[in-house]
Order: C-alpha cells, then sequence, then structure tokens
C-alpha cells in the first residue's frame, strides 16, 4: 500500500477534507451525551458529562402514571416479583413452578408491551429530553429503568443476572427487548437511537490524541496500527479463535472510531492474527464467531453484546460515524473504505462481519458459515443481508441447513471478491488495499450502502431481532446446547 493518496483532476473531494477538522473537534461529535456508561467497557464514566436522565428522573415519573395503560404495568410487574419471590432459582424448578413463573412473565410482559405499542415515543422523548439528548443502548435502558419502574429491570437486576450462568437466569433482558423493539421501530424514535449508536465513544475520544500521535492502539483483543495512510485492525484473540465477547465487541468499536476519527487513515483492514490455540498454532484466522462458552457462563448480555455490536461498529464500517455537532453542510458522517482479510475460517459472527466490508480477500483453504440456527439463535443481522449477495435460496441452506462454503467453491464469489494461496494473502490484500485507495470510491461506497441498506428497513429488522434475540437466548434448547458446548470445550 503506497503512503501517497491518489490525485484526481477534480480535486479533492470536500468530504474528505473535512475530517481532519471534524477529528480535531473530536468532543464535539459525541454531541448532547450522559456521563456514566458513555465510554462502554471499563471505561464507563470517563467523560465527565452531566447526569444521565435515570439520575435526574428517579422519583419523578412526569406524568406517566396517568398514561393508559401505565397502572396495569406496574400491578403486573409488582405480581411478577412477588411470585418469582417465592419460588427456587430458575435451574432448580420444578414443572409447576416453571409454569408459574412463566405466567407471572408473560403477563407483566403482555402489559409492558401494549404501553410501549401505544407509548414508544413519549416515553423515549421523555429519556433523551425531546431528542436533544443522545442515548447509547445501555444508558437508554438505565434511563428507562429509574423513570419508569415496573418498564425495564434495574440495573442491580441486571447486574445480579449477568453473574449467574445463563440456566440460572430469569430472562430480564427480555424485557429490556421489549422496550427496545418499541423504541426502534418507532419512525420517531427509531432514527434518533440509531444516530446515537453512531456517535463516537468516550473511550476513543479519550484515546484519539495519543493514537494521532503515535500511530498504535494496543487492547486485551485487538491492535490496530496505521501504516502508509492504512487501518490495520488486527484481531488478537489467539488463545481462542477470535471468538468474541463484551471485551472484543468494546475493543473493536474502539478501534473502528479511531480509524474513522484519524485524519491520517484513509483506508481500513480488518485481518486475523496468529493463533496461539494449540490446534491452530502459528496460523492467522479471521474469526470463530460468538464465544459460546461466555454465552454458557451469563457473560454474553443482550444490550452490550448482541445490540451494540450490530448497531455499533459493524454499522459503523459500513455507514460511519455520526459527525452530530461537528457535521457541516455536506458531510454528516464520517466513513471510509474497508478491507476484511479471511485466513483459516469466518464462522457465525465472523462471516456476518464480511457482509459490511467493500472489498473481501480470503484464503483458497479458508471457509465460512453461520451455524446460529443450529446453536438455537439469530445470526445478528446476517438474515437481513446474506440474501442480498447469495440470493434466497443459498442464504436459506447457510442460515436454516447450516451449509459451510468453502472458498474454493464457485458459490464462494457471492461471499468473497478474490481468492489468493494461502502464500499470496499479503500480495492480495495491498491490491485490494490500493484499489479502494481513491476518492470517488469514498463517494460511491455511500450511494451503494444507501441503496443496498436503506435506514428503515434495517431499523424495522433490529426492532424485531431486539426481541427474538432475547427470547432465543433464553430458550431451553439454546441453553442445554451451550451448556454442552461449554463443559466439553473444558
Amino acid at each position: 500500500m503506497t503512503g501517497t493518496p491518489p490525485g484526481g483532476s477534480g480535486g479533492p473531494d470536500p468530504q474528505r477534507r473535512s475530517l481532519p477538522a471534524a477529528a480535531d473537534g473530536a468532543a464535539d461529535l459525541a454531541g448532547p451525551r450522559s456521563g456514566a456508561g458513555a465510554s462502554g467497557g471499563a471505561d464507563a464514566g470517563a467523560s465527565g458529562g452531566p447526569d444521565l436522565p435515570a439520575q435526574r428522573f428517579a422519583g419523578e415519573t412526569g406524568g406517566v402514571s396517568e398514561l393508559p395503560g401505565w397502572r396495569a404495568v406496574v400491578a403486573a410487574s409488582d405480581q411478577a416479583d412477588r411470585v418469582l419471590a417465592g419460588l427456587a432459582p430458575p435451574a432448580s424448578r420444578g414443572p409447576a413452578a416453571r409454569e408459574a413463573a412463566e405466567a407471572a412473565k408473560d403477563a407483566a410482559r403482555a402489559a409492558r408491551s401494549r404501553f410501549l405499542d401505544v407509548h414508544a415515543d413519549a416515553v423515549y422523548d421523555h429519556l433523551t429530553d425531546g431528542r436533544t439528548r443522545s442515548l447509547r443502548l445501555d444508558e437508554l435502558v438505565e434511563a428507562a429503568a429509574a423513570a419508569y419502574p415496573g418498564l425495564v429491570p434495574a440495573p442491580e437486576r441486571i447486574a445480579d443476572e449477568h453473574a449467574r450462568p445463563q440456566a440460572d437466569k430469569e430472562g430480564h433482558e427480555i424485557d429490556q427487548g421489549i422496550l427496545l423493539r418499541a423504541v426502534l421501530r418507532s419512525p420517531v424514535a427509531g432514527p434518533h437511537l440509531l444516530d446515537a449508536m453512531l456517535r463516537p465513544t468516550a473511550r476513543a475520544i479519550r484515546l484519539l490524541p495519543e493514537f494521532r500521535r503515535t500511530g498504535v492502539l494496543e487492547t486485551e483483543s485487538v491492535r490496530l496500527e496505521r501504516r502508509d495512510g492504512v487501518a490495520r485492525l488486527t484481531l488478537c484473540r489467539g488463545d481462542r479463535l477470535n471468538a468474541e465477547d463484551e471485551q472484543q465487541v468494546d475493543d473493536m468499536e474502539t478501534a473502528v472510531d479511531l480509524a474513522l476519527l484519524d485524519p491520517g487513515i484513509r483506508v481500513g483492514l480488518v485481518r486475523g492474527g496468529e493463533m496461539t490455540h494449540p490446534r491452530y498454532r502459528g496460523r492467522r484466522v479471521f474469526s470463530a464467531g460468538i464465544n459460546l462458552k461466555s454465552l454458557s457462563s451469563g457473560g454474553i448480555s443482550l444490550v452490550g453484546f448482541l445490540l451494540r455490536r450490530e448497531l455499533g461498529y459493524l454499522r459503523k464500517l459500513s455507514h460511519g460515524l455520526a459527525l452530530g455537532p461537528a457535521a457541516t453542510w455536506h458531510t454528516r458522517r464520517a466513513d471510509k473504505p474497508w478491507l476484511a482479510a479471511v485466513d483459516g475460517f469466518a464462522i457465525g459472527g465472523g462471516m456476518q462481519m464480511l457482509f459490511v466490508f467493500d472489498h473481501v480477500v480470503a484464503a483458497s483453504d479458508a471457509y465460512f458459515s453461520l451455524p446460529a440456527a443450529k446453536e438455537g439463535i439469530v445470526p445478528g443481522a446476517g438474515n437481513f443481508r446474506l440474501g442480498r449477495f447469495t440470493g434466497p435460496r443459498l442464504a436459506r441452506q447457510i442460515i436454516l441447513g447450516g451449509r459451510r462454503v468453502r472458498a474454493a467453491e464457485p458459490e464462494a464469489r457471492l461471499l468473497v471478491d478474490e481468492v489468493a494461496e494461502p502464500e499470496e494473502m499479503d500480495a492480495a490484500v495491498e491490491r485490494g488495499l490500493d484499489r479502494l485507495d481513491g476518492e470517488a470510491v469514498l463517494a460511491n461506497r455511500r450511494m451503494l450502502n444507501l441503496a443496498e441498506e436503506p435506514e428503515d428497513g434495517f431499523r424495522a429488522y433490529m426492532a424485531e431481532f431486539a426481541l427474538q434475540q432475547a427470547l432465543r437466548i433464553y430458550g431451553e434448547d439454546v441453553i442445554g446446547k451451550v451448556g454442552r458446548f461449554a463443559a466439553g470445550s473444558g
């Protein structure tokens, strides 16, 4: 990859010219935000912003008690709490106790759903001060728990559940899914939430000055290096085949934010690093997808992993960062072309990632699969995106039938742009990066993404995904499968 950007007879793209200024004012990009939880992961609270709406509205409902259906929500929620308090933990319940628990939770969830079907916009406007504040997913559900007790579980209850194995949870995250489905499917609240999730995280804003100075970011699960105008993002969970957990999602979003904010970067590359796992030691691997062992132990959450991943770094790869107050008349987002290089395999979430890249290079011995249906869960936005690459029949074979596609098969050319011999991968990657390094590429990828993935369609899909995935991760079949996987993997 050369270090000199190609010239053009029409002069530089004004949208590219705007990025250095936007990065210099990165603190403005987040817009009006809450302080607690703004950075994600271990950096929560680092931004030092104003109090959460949850803190300001605690004890004050703004007339919510007079909204039709609210008293039914409170009554059903209180009844469910009373029933659950008298029962053994979920994993120890007999058939009668399980039936009583599910009946109480179902009644409460039905009341919440009916209430939000009518009042989702009013709730969202209350929590965001009339959509003048940008709350990320975790901030939104925390604010709702304080402002509307009984609508979603309190943070303490979610934290208690997060510390338990999946089999011993009540499934309170399903109530968060009910709220987020209602918000996302609203044509008023939904776009505002999507925009909030495209803002750079407070962690990235804090790390940006150092990254611009050194060109290197080292985290627990990824390494980012700026070299010759390329953001070289390496997945480096070598002991677990780059299987994703909440730490990796946080690190990935931070790295993607930095790459998009840095004006010295024109193109991005994502590739798996060399493994330390005994079976693949010394070999590059792209990704084994979701960490099923973490799911079994209770470490994969709806908000912090399953939804944040889709609405955060994956969507930023394709649609860029929302610039917020730093936007100009011609630039609302900071975006760049991205290339993925697949060595070994891209399984599950690893394969899902490929659908948001502009160019994919795969080693000839690599393979791809989406085993989520076999595992019992929904493969993120894979159901939404895969069919436009492969057509509906092959998409169903991959998602419903678990078909594995090898890079050497003709069908693989529907998923990747170039197949190279393993020893020729480095050269193929550099050629692909060179092809993406042009101002016309940037403008055309924006138009392609607009045509291929209209926001309303994506928003409608993610609204339903928020609930369906919440239901799936608490399904008995899923709990049994991931439990057996965790036991078998030691």
